[in-house]
């Protein structure tokens, strides 16, 4: 019997959950509430519920096949994710909340193992990697048709920035065992994420928006 492909992805990215959430083989402790891991945890969940979104808004405005199953697997593997990182939280003893500003970590959070030798980037406390704004999201939630598939590839690309720039970010801070190869997964798959939906806008005659600061 031939299993379908998206109860295929949906069963593969619960192996993944399932297999992140087992004890580390390798040396760790536990993350602090003000870690760059816990940090990382928080806000990439953020992160990934607004991708999350606007992937189910634009698989229900598109009826092109190569972007309806791009949005799947962001809804597939992007919602695994979170949830994996709540479970991270509750692991650790962590609220899933913070009074810490967003993305300080990345500028001084200090991390539970070694850091590598470069620093992480600072990044602004005040808003998130690449995050849509409401207005744009009302916008994409208004387009229809070719104007909603450059919208949402515009946002995407410039969410997946964001993200590509918090995984690096988490790798320069921490070589935590559990959270460091899910952060290089990140890194991978939305760099070629972003390159796939780069070609889709091209194809539209549009063009990427500037990247996040």
């Amino acid at each position: 019997m031939t299993v379908p492909a998206a109860r295929w992805r949906h069963f593969s990215w619960s192996l993944l959950v399932a297999w992140a959430l087992l004890p580390s083989s390798g040396c760790t402790r536990t993350p602090g509430d003000s870690s760059a891991e816990a940090g990382f945890a928080r806000d990439m969940a953020t992160h990934h519920a607004q991708a999350v979104e606007m992937a189910f808004l634009i698989r229900d405005r598109t009826a092109d096949d190569a972007l309806r199953t791009l949005a799947a697997d962001i809804i597939v593997s992007q919602s695994a994710q979170r949830g994996m990182f709540m479970a991270w939280l509750q692991l650790w003893g962590l609220p899933q909340a913070s009074s810490q500003p967003r993305m300080e970590w990345m500028a001084s959070g200090p991390a539970t193992t070694t850091p590598h030798d470069h620093p992480a980037t600072a990044a602004s406390s005040s808003a998130m990697a690449g995050m849509a704004t409401n207005a744009e999201l009302d916008a994409l939630r208004a387009a229809t048709g070719p104007a909603a598939e450059v919208l949402f590839l515009q946002l995407m690309i410039r969410h997946h920035q964001g993200g590509v720039h918090m995984a690096q970010a988490l790798l320069a801070l921490s070589t935590h065992a559990d959270v460091a190869p899910i952060a290089r997964s990140i890194d991978t798959s939305q760099a070629g994420e972003i390159q796939t939906m780069t070609v889709m806008l091209a194809a539209r005659g549009a063009a990427p928006l500037p990247p996040p600061a």
